[in-house]
């Protein structure tokens, strides 16, 4: 089983933000996959499905970013799923607007949505998916909570359109395959 969630904010008013590019993600793969992410348990939005052979199951969390551990570690004891089958969506301000970076543990690089899964999965070894939204030019809570401009947002949907294929390569060929055909996403050659 494989417990895909998508960081960002619940509300009306977050949800164009550069923070809710996880959210994006899980509704496009609930939609690519028909996989309804509408059942509110483990304090998030969540839908159960398969892809392939695999169990997935969607997980929006609805505790605000820097809480959404506490949703995460809830899924991950209930369900008995190792940390390595967790798959974490993320916004990432160190990345450019369009690109991609899939990794497999690490830090929190500065972001608490990740500081709050780390805490209570007490492990870092989930997978993540980094979809980067830009550096902030002045202050970073206003960027991320800021919107995308017209160009950047098609850059972030492509981004986000790829993901169904990133997902599928992870759960059938293994996260090094993955890296290796998506981390180059995005990139222009100069």
């Amino acid at each position: 089983m494989y417990v895909i969630v998508g960081l960002g904010n619940p509300g009306r008013q977050y949800e164009d933000t550069r923070h809710n590019v996880g959210f994006k993600t899980i509704d496009y793969l609930s939609g690519k996959w028909d996989i309804p992410v509408k059942k509110i348990r483990f304090r998030a939005l969540i839908g159960e499905g398969m892809v392939g052979r695999e169990k997935v199951l969607l997980v929006k969390p609805s505790t605000f970013m820097n809480l959404s551990g506490e949703s995460v570690g809830e899924i991950v004891r209930y369900y008995n799923v190792e940390p390595e089958n967790v798959i974490v969506i993320q916004d990432d301000v160190a990345l450019p607007i369009g690109r991609l970076r899939i990794r497999t543990s690490g830090s929190d690089g500065g972001h608490n949505g990740i500081k709050s899964i780390l805490y209570h999965l007490q492990s870092d070894k989930f997978i993540r998916l980094k979809i980067g939204v830009g550096a902030a030019a002045h202050d970073m809570v206003s960027h991320v909570l800021g919107t995308f401009s017209k160009e950047d947002g098609v850059s972030v949907t492509n981004c986000i359109k790829v993901s169904d294929g990133i997902m599928e390569t992870i759960m059938e060929k293994g996260v090094g395959e993955a890296m290796n055909r998506y981390n180059s996403f995005g990139k222009t050659e100069a």
